[in-house]
C-alpha cells in the first residue's frame, strides 16, 4: 500500500511540474529532489508490497515512508492553494499583491522550499536508520507465497469434507458431472468461476472424487496452480498424478528430466488414454497456453476443469469446446442451514436457539452467501456462549477478521485476490469500501470519483473515462466487485462490494490512513485520514483537528440540512478534491465551496439547492459537476469559466414515466460552448443559439437537449454532424404537439449507442435502420400512425427497446428480427388491441413489461415462443387480459415457463402487487 501511495504521488508531482511550471518554478529543485528520492524508495517498497509485513521495525519503516509521502502531498497542495488564492482576486487586488504583498509571497515560497528540503533529509535518513537498527525485510515475514501455501492446504482439505457438512452443492455437482460424462468425444474445458471462498474448489473436489466420474476416465490428475508456478513443475505433477491414479510407479529420474523430456513423456502417456485434469486456482490464461501442448486432442472424450476467480480466464475459448459454470452465492435458507451446522453443532438437531436468531441472521447476512465465510464465522461463533459475546462480534467484525485466527481462512482467501491487484486498482478497490454496506454503486459515478482523486493513470490516446472503465472491468473480472446490473453493451452499470471484502478493505484503509467511515456512534478527536465518509450524523458536522488534510468528503447522511455545512466548516476542507452531497437536504451551496481551488468533483444531485453562485467560475480545476434533480433552473454566466469541466449533468424531473414531460432541461448561457473539454451535457434547454453553438463542443459524447422546435432542424443536424464522437443523444420537443425536427436524413452516427426521442414524429424515421451501433432506443409520445417495427427489427445490437405512446394503430406485430433484444417495454398505448410475437423473433428476450394498454383484449400472442424470458410485468391492464393466465385459466400453459410474472393493479386507490408465476 505504501508503494501504491508513492506511485500516485510521483505521478502527481510530475503532473504539477508539467502543468504548473510557472507557479511552481521557485520550488522546482526541491520537488525534483523529492521525486527522485521517492522513485528510489519505490524500488525498496516493491518487496514490502509483496510481503505481509510482520516485524515492528518493518511496520514502522513502511509507515514512515507513507507519512512522508503524505507530507509531500500536503506541502505541494498548500503551496498551490496559496498561489491560486493570490491569483484569483480582482485586477486591483492582484496589482496590490505585486507591490505590497510580494515580499510575503516570496517568504512563503522560501518557507515551502525549506519544508521540502527538510522532508528530503528525513527520506534520506530512513535507510541509514534502518541499517543502524538492522531493520529490513527479514525472513519470517509472511509472504504472498506463504498465503498461497495456506490456501493450497485449504484446497486439499476440500477432498475430506464430509457430505453432511455440505449445503447447496448437489445440483451444481450434477451439472458438472453431466458435462464430464456426456457423449462428446472432442476435448472439453469446463471453467468454474467465482470469488475467493465461493466454494469452487469444494464443488470440483466432490465432483472429481465421485467414483462414477473416476471410472469414466482412464487416468486423472489434480494440480493446484500458484501465481508463481513453473511449467516444468506442472508437467512433473501431472505425470505423478496420472501414474498414481492408475496405481503405477512413476519414473525414478523424474526430477532430473528436462522440460522437453517431461513433455515427451506426457504426450506419449496420454496418446491413448482418456484423461481428466483439474487445474485449480488459475490466475492467468497463459497457464493454459503453456500446458495445453502436453494435453493434446485425441478425440477420446478427455476433460479439463479450470477453477478461477477471474472472469476473463473463465470466458476464454481455450481453442476447444468449453463450458462456463458461474458459482452463485448460497440461497438464504442454504446459508442459514450451513451456519447453524457450524455455530450450533453441539445443539440437538443443530438448531439456533430463539434468543440468538436475530444476531445469527445479522452474521449470516454479512457472509452474503459465501460458503467459506459462513463456515469460518460459524466455527468462531460456536465458541461464543452468551448473547453479549455474539453482540461484540457483530459490532466489530473487521477487528475479528484482523485478529482472530479462526477467521484466517477467509482473510487469506480474500487477501490473495487483493495482493494480486496492481497499485492503481488497490486505490480504486479501497475507495469502494467508503460506500455504505450493500450500497449499489453506479459505474459512471465511481469512475468519475476515481478520476477526480487522481487514481486513473494517463494513457496516451485514451480518455481517463475509458481507462477507468477498464479498471472497473478488471475488478469485476477478478470477482472483487459484484455486478448488480449491466447496460445494453454488457458493461457493468451498477456494482456492489461483498460485505466481508468491504470489512477487510475498510480495516486496511483505516490503518493506511486512506479513508475512514464516521457512523455517528463515537466522537473523533483527530482526523489523520485522507478521505472521510459520513454515514450517520445528528446535527451539524463538528470541526475536528486534521480536517485540512482531507481530500475527499462523501456524505450519505441524507437527513442533514444546510445548517450542518457552515462556511467556516467548509473552508477547513481547503484542499478537498471531491465533495459528494447527493440527496443531502441542503437548500444552499455553502459560499466557501467556490474557494476550494483543488475541487475536481462536486455532486449535489437530489438536493434542494435553487441556484449556483456566479462565483462558481473560481473552481477552475472542476471536472465533474452534477446538479440533476435539484431546483436549479438556470446556470450562471460564471459556468463558462470552468474550462476543465468534462461532465455536466443538470436535468430536473418534472413528471412520471408515462407523462409527456418526463423532465426539464436547465438553461445555460451561450458561453457554455467555450467548454471544449466537455464530454457529456445533459440536459440543456434550447434557447436562442443553443443548438447551433453546441456543435463547437466537439468532444461531446453525450448530449441531451430539451425545448426543441421544428424550426431547429437545420441547425440541429449541422451541429450533430460536428459531434463525431457522439454515443448518446436525447431530444425533447417543447410540447407534446411540437413535431421533433428529425425528418431529414441525419449525418452518419457510427458510435451512437443510445437514442431517446421525446415528442411527436410525423413519420417513421428512415435513418433508424442505419444505426448499427445502437443498443438502446426510447420513443416517447411519438404517436406514429405507421408501424415503426419494420425500420428497427434488423438493428444488429439493439438490446433495449422502450415504446411509450409511440403508436396510434390497433395492432403491434413483431414479425422478424430483434436478435439481441433483451428488454422490451410497451407503455401507454391508447388504441392497441392486439400484440403478436411471431415464432423465432426476439430469441434473447429476458424481460417484457406491458403497462396501461387499456384497449388490449388478450395477452401478447406468442409468449410461448420466448424460451429465454425471465420476467414479465403486467400493469394496469383490463381484467379480461389477466384472467386467462391465472392458475386454471385457458392460457395458463402459455406462460408457465416464465419464472416471474408481476401483476400491478389499483385497489381502493392503492397500488397492489402480486406474482402470478
Amino acid at each position: 500500500m505504501a508503494k501504491s501511495i508513492t506511485d500516485l504521488l510521483i505521478g502527481k508531482i510530475v503532473a504539477i511540474l508539467e502543468n504548473e511550471g510557472t507557479t511552481i518554478s521557485s520550488v522546482r529543485d526541491e520537488v525534483d529532489s523529492i521525486k527522485e528520492e521517492l522513485r528510489s524508495m519505490k524500488a525498496f517498497l516493491v518487496d514490502a508490497e509483496a510481503d505481509t509485513v510482520k516485524t515492528e521495525g518493518e511496520k514502522l519503516w513502511v509507515e514512515s515512508i507513507r507519512n512522508l509521502a503524505y507530507d509531500v502531498e500536503d506541502i505541494i497542495d498548500e503551496f498551490m492553494y496559496h498561489m491560486y488564492e493570490k491569483q484569483s482576486g480582482s485586477r486591483l487586488s492582484r496589482r496590490l499583491h505585486k507591490t505590497i504583498c510580494f515580499p510575503k509571497c516570496l517568504w512563503f515560497r522560501r518557507k515551502t522550499a525549506k519544508r521540502l528540503q527538510k522532508i528530503t533529509k528525513k527520506i534520506k535518513d530512513i535507510p541509514e536508520r534502518n541499517q543502524r537498527y538492522g531493520v529490513g525485510l527479514v525472513a519470517g515475514a509472511t509472504t504472498s507465497e506463504d498465503i498461497h501455501k495456506l490456501v493450497q492446504n485449504q484446497a486439499e482439505s476440500s477432498f475430506f469434507i464430509m457430505e453432511d457438512e455440505l449445503v447447496g452443492i448437489e445440483g451444481k455437482k450434477q451439472i458438472l458431472m453431466g458435462w464430464l460424462m456426456d457423449e462428446e468425444q472432442h476435448q472439453t474445458v469446463i471453467s468454474v468461476v467465482g470469488m475467493g471462498g465461493s466454494g469452487k474448489t469444494t464443488l470440483v473436489a466432490k465432483t472429481f472424487n465421485n467414483e462414477r466420474v473416476k471410472r469414466h476416465f482412464d487416468c486423472y490428475a489434480w494440480i493446484t496452480v500458484s501465481q508463481t508456478y513453473a511449467v516444468v513443475d506442472l508437467f512433473r505433477s501431472l505425470i505423478m498424478e496420472f501414474h498414481k491414479s492408475r496405481k503405477e510407479d512413476f519414473p525414478a529420474n523424474l526430477n532430473a528430466m528436462s522440460r522437453k523430456e517431461l513433455l515427451e513423456l506426457l504426450v506419449n502417456y496420454l496418446e491413448s488414454n482418456k484423461y481428466l485434469v483439474v487445474l485449480d486456482d488459475v490466475w492467468d490464461i497463459k497457464v493454459w497456453r503453456e500446458i495445453k501442448v502436453s494435453l493434446q486432442e485425441r478425440q477420446l472424450g478427455s476433460r479439463i476443469i479450470v477453477t478461477t476467480r477471474k472472469e476473463d480466464v473463465a470466458c476464454n475459448s481455450f481453442g476447444v469446446r468449453s463450458h462456463v459454470h458461474h458459482i452463485q452465492p448460497l440461497l438464504k435458507n442454504e446459508a442459514w442451514e450451513l451456519f447453524c451446522k457450524k455455530a450450533f453443532s453441539s445443539n440437538e438437531h443443530k438448531t439456533c436457539p430463539p434468543d440468538f436468531v436475530s444476531l445469527a441472521c445479522q452474521l449470516v447476512e454479512k457472509c452474503d452467501g459465501l460458503p467459506l465465510a459462513i463456515v469460518a464465522l460459524g466455527g468462531l461463533m460456536s465458541s461464543k456462549k452468551s448473547l453479549d459475546q455474539w453482540q461484540q462480534v457483530c459490532n466489530s467484525l473487521n477487528w475479528h477478521l484482523d485478529n482472530n485466527s479462526l477467521l484466517d481462512p477467509v482473510k487469506n482467501i480474500l487477501l490473495l485476490s487483493f495482493n494480486d491487484l496492481p497499485s492503481q486498482l488497490k486505490h480504486c478497490f479501497f475507495y469502494c469500501s467508503l460506500f455504505p454496506e450493500d450500497f449499489v454503486i453506479r459505474r459512471k459515478k465511481l469512475i468519475r470519483l476515481w478520476i477526480a482523486e487522481g487514481f486513473v493513470e494517463h494513457v496516451k490516446g485514451i480518455t481517463p473515462e475509458e481507462v477507468g472503465d477498464g479498471y472497473l472491468w478488471e475488478l469485476c473480472f477478478r470477482s472483487m466487485l459484484q455486478v448488480v446490473k449491466r447496460n445494453g453493451t454488457g458493461r457493468p452499470r451498477k456494482v456492489k462490494m461483498h460485505d466481508l471484502m468491504r470489512e477487510l478493505a475498510l480495516s486496511t484503509a483505516e490503518k493506511e490512513k486512506f479513508g475512514l467511515i464516521y457512523d455517528g456512534r463515537e466522537g473523533m478527536e483527530d482526523i489523520s485520514t485522507r478521505r472521510l465518509s459520513i454515514h450517520k450524523m445528528e446535527g451539524e458536522i463538528k470541526s475536528w483537528p486534521g480536517m485540512s488534510k482531507i481530500r475527499s468528503l462523501l456524505v450519505f447522511a441524507t437527513g442533514m440540512s444546510s445548517s450542518s455545512f457552515s462556511n467556516a466548516l467548509v473552508s477547513q476542507f481547503k484542499l478537498l478534491r471531491t465533495l459528494d452531497l447527493e440527496d443531502v437536504q441542503i437548500d444552499k451551496l455553502p459560499d466557501a465551496v467556490v474557494y476550494l481551488f483543488n475541487l475536481r468533483y462536486l455532486n449535489s444531485k437530489g438536493t434542494l439547492i435553487e441556484e449556483l453562485p456566479e462565483s462558481i467560475g473560481h473552481l477552475r480545476n472542476l471536472q465533474f459537476l452534477k446538479i440533476e434533480e435539484t431546483k436549479i433552473e438556470a446556470l450562471p454566466d460564471g459556468i463558462a469559466k470552468l474550462l476543465n469541466l468534462r461532465h455536466l449533468s443538470m436535468f430536473r424531473l418534472t413528471g412520471t414515466n408515462l407523462e409527456f414531460k418526463l423532465y426539464s432541461g436547465t438553461k445555460a448561457p451561450s458561453y457554455i460552448c467555450q467548454l471544449q473539454k466537455l464530454q457529456s451535457l445533459k440536459t440543456t434547454e434550447s434557447e436562442g443559439d443553443t443548438i447551433r453553438l453546441i456543435g463547437n463542443m466537439t468532444q461531446l459524447r453525450v448530449i441531451g437537449i430539451s425545448n426543441v422546435k421544428e424550426r431547429d432542424e437545420i441547425d440541429l443536424w449541422v451541429s450533430i454532424k460536428k459531434l463525431t464522437l457522439l454515443q448518446s443523444l436525447v431530444l425533447m420537443a417543447s410540447n407534446e404537439d411540437e413535431i421533433l425536427p428529425v425528418k431529414s436524413q441525419c449525418p452518419p452516427l457510427p458510435h451512437l449507442q443510445k437514442l431517446k426521442l421525446i415528442g411527436r414524429l410525423q413519420n417513421v424515421i428512415p435513418w433508424f435502420s442505419s444505426l448499427h451501433s445502437l443498443t438502446s432506443l426510447y420513443l416517447h409520445w411519438s404517436r406514429l400512425e405507421d408501424d415503426v417495427l419494420p425500420q428497427i427489427e434488423a438493428l444488429p445490437n439493439l438490446t433495449r427497446l422502450r415504446l411509450c405512446n409511440a403508436y396510434v394503430g390497433e395492432e403491434l406485430c413483431f414479425r422478424r428480427g430483434f436478435v439481441k433484444l433483451e428488454r422490451l417495454y410497451l407503455l401507454n398505448f391508447a388504441s392497441v388491441k392486439k400484440i403478436t410475437i411471431e415464432k423465432g423473433v426476439m430469441p434473447n428476450l429476458h424481460n417484457l413489461w406491458v403497462e396501461r394498454c387499456m384497449e388490449l383484449k388478450t395477452m401478447p400472442l406468442g409468449l410461448e415462443y420466448l424460451s429465454n424470458i425471465q420476467s414479465m410485468g403486467l400493469a394496469f391492464l383490463s381484467v379480461e387480459v389477466i384472467k386467462p393466465i391465472r392458475k386454471g385459466g385457458a392460457d395458463r400453459s402459455k406462460v408457465q415457463h416464465i419464472p416471474e410474472i408481476l401483476h400491478v393493479f389499483e385497489q381502493s386507490s392503492k397500488q397492489v402487487y402480486e406474482n402470478l408465476a
